[in-house]
């Protein structure tokens, strides 16, 4: 019998993608590694609000998703897990805010050259998080929301990454 591993992170952090689906899992799997954000966010009201913070991706669950924690001090400190689903040819993706107690369920699709994920609040209220401009070193991350079903859609979150050299 072998001993069991003695921390979470043990049992949850991963080296590297899984084989089968490596292919599909670097989607994602290209951001593995440690970024820092700059944020602009843009209220209902109109008001803009900047922030500096950073991202971390990692490798999980034996290497079959990714998860992310983003923290943006003063604003929001949360956690995503994308899943890819082979059936589907997309990643379920869920977002978690415990701090500010947001919750997401998404479904992300390579678009050309962007990954587009799509989602819905609890209202109904549609929501399209989009990943943009990547290259190795560098990302656009854009959060809209849409009041009329997706006719026409509002910025809440606009962020360039930059991937820290280690």
């Amino acid at each position: 019998m072998t001993a069991a591993p003695s921390t979470l992170a043990d049992v949850l952090i991963s080296a590297e993608p899984a084989p089968d689906y490596a292919d599909k899992l670097a989607l994602y799997g290209q951001f593995v590694g440690a970024w820092t954000v700059d944020a602009v966010m843009h209220a209902d009201d109109g008001q803009r609000r900047e922030a500096r913070g950073h991202i971390n991706f990692g490798w999980v669950l034996c290497g079959r998703a990714v998860q992310d924690v983003w923290i943006l001090p003063g604003f929001f400190h949360g956690t995503t897990l994308r899943v890819y689903d082979p059936a589907q040819d997309a990643w379920h993706i869920r977002w978690n805010d415990p701090v500010k107690q947001y919750y997401t369920h998404q479904l992300g699709r390579a678009e050309g050259r962007d990954i587009i994920q799509h989602g819905r609040l609890e209202d109904g209220t549609a929501i399209r998080w989009r990943f943009t401009e990547i290259t190795p070193d560098s990302f656009h991350w854009i959060g809209d929301r849409s009041r009329d079903d997706g006719a026409s859609w509002q910025v809440e979150a606009d962020f360039r990454a930059k991937r820290v050299k280690v």
